[in-house]
Order: structure tokens, then sequence, then C-alpha cells
């Protein structure tokens, strides 16, 4: 299958960009009749046939369009902070949009070791990851937030810190609480680890502390961890 993202394809033709119609053409070697597929990344995947394979304005017709494919049985929304080396909060993004997340929000702590980041970067990042991956729905990449602004917003489902603070008292082992079908929002600090305010305040606001296991994760291989976690316990 060759998959395309096009999040405003019009039915029945849509003509594709003129960097996906070089794509189409040029590399693909695609000629009028094949087949490729397109996702709007809401969940509906269209499959297509090439009716004019022109190398800037590539033309495709809809033959059929599958609503919900493949659609997750939960919702997962982790909070990151972005790390120092970019490149490991980018395998972060495109290692959880391959198994399997709904909402992203790159957060900014007392700690954090990186205050900014492209977004339109790592919005490509995350779209390549939804091709290579077939998915037919697209993980929403939000603007870089302050932790405490995503802590306080409301969130209807249940909420977890993964922090190290051993004088905040147990933290119970991830995989122990979560249940499947359910909305998990997951707060993952940066390396230096949340600040004691800000685990206070995460705690004040009905998040639980956790565990990710014994051992001690770097930022992004937490997160991909919980990731897996919750997808495993939902039957992946």
């Amino acid at each position: 299958m060759q998959l395309f993202y096009a999040p405003e394809i019009t039915l029945p033709r849509y003509t594709l960009s003129e960097e996906e119609s070089k794509h189409c053409v040029r590399v693909l070697r695609m000629e009028p009749g094949d087949e490729l597929h397109i996702t709007d990344g809401r969940g509906t995947m269209h499959r297509c046939k090439v009716v004019d394979a022109n190398a800037k304005r590539c033309v495709v017709e809809v033959v059929e369009s599958l609503h919900e494919y493949q659609k997750m049985d939960y919702e997962l929304t982790i909070a990151i902070a972005p790390t120092k080396i970019i490149d490991r909060f980018e395998w972060f993004l495109e290692k959880s949009t391959e198994v399997g997340i709904s909402e992203i929000y790159p957060i900014e702590c007392e700690h954090s070791e990186r205050r900014q980041i492209k977004h339109e970067r790592e919005e490509k990042v995350v779209t390549a990851a939804v091709k290579q991956s077939l998915k037919a729905y697209h993980p929403k990449l939000h603007d870089l937030s302050s932790v405490r602004d995503v802590i306080a917003m409301p969130f209807d489902g249940e909420k977890y810190i993964a922090h190290c603070n051993s004088s905040f008292g147990e933290r119970e082992y991830l995989g122990r609480l979560i249940k499947k079908g359910g909305k998990v929002l997951i707060l993952i600090g940066p390396e230096g680890d949340f600040s004691p305010e800000e685990i206070t305040f995460a705690l004040q606001n009905g998040f639980k502390p956790i565990s990710l296991g014994k051992e001690r994760l770097r930022t992004e291989t937490a997160a991909v961890a919980a990731t897996v976690m919750v997808a495993t316990i939902n039957g992946m």
C-alpha cells in the first residue's frame, strides 16, 4: 500500500500537491489505473486510482472510502519535555505515532533543556510516521506549552505524572493502573525531572504519581515505554 496524507482531500477527484505528485509519478512511477491510498488524518482511508499521472499535478479518483479505519479503542495523550538533542525528541514522535497515540503536548518545565521547537518540522516527522505505518489517524501535535497550563487544562480521563522524586512517597507501576478502552494523559519530564513545585501542582490537580519500572530511563525512552505499555494493555 502506498499511502499519502491529504487533510483537505476532495471527492470524487483530488489533485496531489506538487511534491506528492512528483513522488507518485517520478519516484513510485505510477501510471493511470494504478492504485494508491490517501488518508485525511481523521480516520478515513480512501482507496484511489491514478487518472492523470502528471508529475506536477497528479489527479486521482476516489474508488472507496473506509471510515474509522483501524481506530484505536483508547485515547492516549502524552505531554513531554522536548530533549536538548532534538533528534531524540523526534525519535519519540516517530515511534509513538507508529505504536499509537492521540495527542502530543510538548511542554516547557522548570528544568527543561530545550525551550523552543520548530513545530512545522516536528509536524513533518509525525506525518512521515503516519504514512510509513499506514495509519488513517494523524496524532494532534500541539504547540509548546507551559507544563502548568497542561496540568491545569480540563481532561476527562485518567491523569498520571512520571517522576523520580522519592520524597513524594510511593509511585505505582503504570502497568497496574491502566484499564482497557480509557482516556489517558501522561506527563513525562525533562532529564532533570519535574521540580518539586511542578509535582505538587500536578498532584493537587488530580494527577497520580507513577513509575515506569525499576530502570532509570531517558525522557524519550520513558515516553515510548509508556506509549507501548498503554498500547499493549489495550491489545496493541
